[in-house]
């Protein structure tokens, strides 16, 4: 985390159990930490608050004003992940990891896109001769 940890204070306004999407809706304000939380400390602090798994969380929105200091998040929490991915948009999914492990995936996809049009490509001048 960052040099403003220590500062930072959880406050829970809605943590409304959403049945039939099946999930947690956690809304929250993070004090003092405006332009200081990324969404991975956001989720780890949320976690930590409610103690509970924070890899079946997901930040969907973190959302600061000018001249507030606090940050206003929506995150779900997720029993099963796979029911997730049904419902969520594959981006969130993307923007919640770190730069790192995000570029490694969608470099892995750029790359067996390429291979299945080099593939298709090949095909296609084997059949014209």
């Amino acid at each position: 985390m960052n040099k403003h940890s220590l500062s930072l204070e959880v406050v829970l306004l809605e943590d409304n159990n959403n049945v039939l999407l099946k999930r947690r809706e956690i809304k929250s304000v993070i004090k003092n930490a405006s332009g200081s939380v990324k969404r991975q400390d956001a989720t780890e602090l949320i976690a930590n608050k409610l103690k509970i798994d924070k890899k079946n969380l997901l930040p969907v929105s973190i959302k600061s004003e000018f001249g507030n200091p606090d940050i206003l998040t929506l995150i779900y929490y997720y029993e099963d992940m796979d029911e997730a991915k049904k419902q969520i948009p594959r981006y969130i999914f993307l923007r919640s990891l770190s730069k790192d492990e995000r570029k490694k995936i969608i470099d892995e996809e750029k790359s067996i896109k390429l291979k299945a049009k080099q593939a298709a490509a090949a095909e296609a001048k084997s059949k014209k001769k």
